[in-house]
């Protein structure tokens, strides 16, 4: 028997609008992103709704499964930046757009903040206390880029590895399934119930969009 884990990133929210990154909320295009979201899983009866806490993934989470109210487990939280105010827009730039690349080492400072390495010890836990659980069918986990970039290395590799080229547009679906051997399946990853085919979206990563936002936010 295997069970099914729903991974998705939070619908889109802006994080240069004077606002802490752990308190920005969706915009109106990303609760429009989260309303399509939930009417492609409409179907789906969530036994447990997981998210990180943070604003974001509980306003995605209600509208996706407004059925069932969302656990918090700050443990998986977004991976946390250091502050780039005092840098230049040269090393900005070049923090934000090599940011995932490749095998990251774990050592690696994301915009000098915190390790790959520390994100693995706090998010790998969290999805081992899960898998363990046996009193749930389907899982709903709402969190963020980098997070669920954490599980899907960990999903497909089976090691504590990060691989960064998983794309994590916003609002997107990853589908998961675990066995009771503890192996996993990846079935489907960044799936867009708004643009499914990836028509519309830009051939931008998240991190090169992140840099754009900044670019339009800077005085």
């Amino acid at each position: 028997m295997r069970r099914r884990i729903y991974l998705m990133r939070h619908a889109e929210v802006r994080y240069f609008d004077g606002v802490h990154p752990e308190q920005v909320v969706l915009t109106e295009r990303g609760r429009v992103q989260a309303e399509t979201a939930a009417a492609e899983l409409r179907e789906v009866s969530f036994d447990r709704v997981l998210t990180s806490g943070l604003a974001r993934t509980l306003e995605t989470a209600r509208i996706v499964a407004p059925g069932r109210e969302p656990e918090s487990h700050y443990a998986l939280r977004e991976i946390e930046s250091g502050d780039i105010r005092e840098l230049s827009p040269d090393e900005v730039q070049a923090m934000m757009t090599a940011a995932f690349r490749g095998v990251v080492p774990p050592d690696t400072r994301f915009l000098g903040g915190e390790t790959i390495g520390a994100l693995l010890d706090r998010v790998l836990p969290e999805l081992d206390a899960l898998v363990a659980d046996a009193d749930w069918d389907i899982a709903l986990l709402v969190l963020h880029g980098a997070v669920n970039r954490a599980i899907l290395s960990h999903a497909l590799t089976g090691d504590r590895s990060f691989l960064g080229g998983f794309e994590q547009s916003p609002g997107c679906i990853n589908v998961l399934d675990v066995g009771a051997d503890g192996r996993w399946i990846v079935r489907a990853v960044n799936q867009l119930a708004y643009d499914p085919a990836h028509v519309a979206a830009l051939r931008l990563t998240t991190m090169e969009h992140l840099w754009q936002e900044y670019l339009d936010s800077s005085p």
